[in-house]
């Protein structure tokens, strides 16, 4: 006959329990986890990256969401924000081509960004009607960030609306060419894409 002392007894008692309570506990995690379809782990870590600044590190994780799942809305969206926020310009302006014309046409954060892009590129009546198609399909876009991002990672003005540069383009587009002024460095590099979800 085996003797168990009383400390040895409390230990087994505890395995037991623990053994008992893990499966339930994993039951009620699946139960209440949300699902995941394929591409969602890549594109939140994405998310995370692009967040942190890790641009290299976004990039990777959009592209593999991408290869898993080819018209995941959320990955189109954070590759083109990230190649945005990397100067590739002409890559960010054709997965936003994408993103509308596969995914969702009536998306205005994508006209947004897109406008973004062609106005970093000098391409300003694209950016222009980028701008107020974006304006057109919501006039929340206008609002730009939330607040958290501006507190983060603006200054107290924040930047430039949607409106406010369409409008300054248009009036600029209107003069003659050599009198315009399409760009302004320092106000241009405070401008941020717009990263608010399309649902």
């Amino acid at each position: 006959m085996i003797k168990i002392t009383e400390r040895g007894y409390r230990t087994w008692v505890a395995i037991a329990i623990v053994a008992a309570l893990l499966p339930l506990g994993y039951a009620l995690y699946q139960g209440v986890a949300p699902d995941r379809g394929p591409g969602d782990v890549k594109t939140i870590a994405g998310d995370r990256a692009l967040q942190d600044r890790r641009y290299d590190r976004a990039l990777e994780q959009y592209t593999r969401a991408l290869e898993e799942a080819p018209e995941h809305r959320y990955a189109h969206l954070g590759k083109a924000t990230t190649l945005l926020e990397l100067g590739e310009l002409e890559r960010a302006i054709h997965v936003y081509d994408r993103f509308i014309e596969l995914i969702d046409p009536e998306f205005a954060g994508a006209y947004a960004n897109r406008g973004i892009a062609y106005d970093r590129l000098g391409e300003h009546e694209q950016a222009l009607a980028d701008y107020r198609k974006a304006a057109e399909l919501d006039e929340a876009v206008d609002d730009g960030p939330g607040w958290l991002t501006r507190f983060f990672h603006m200054g107290p003005d924040g930047q430039p609306s949607i409106s406010e540069r369409a409008d300054y383009l248009e009036e600029q587009l209107a003069l003659p060419e050599d009198e315009r002024k399409l760009s302004d460095p320092e106000k241009d590099s405070q401008q941020r894409a717009y990263t608010q979800r399309p649902d």
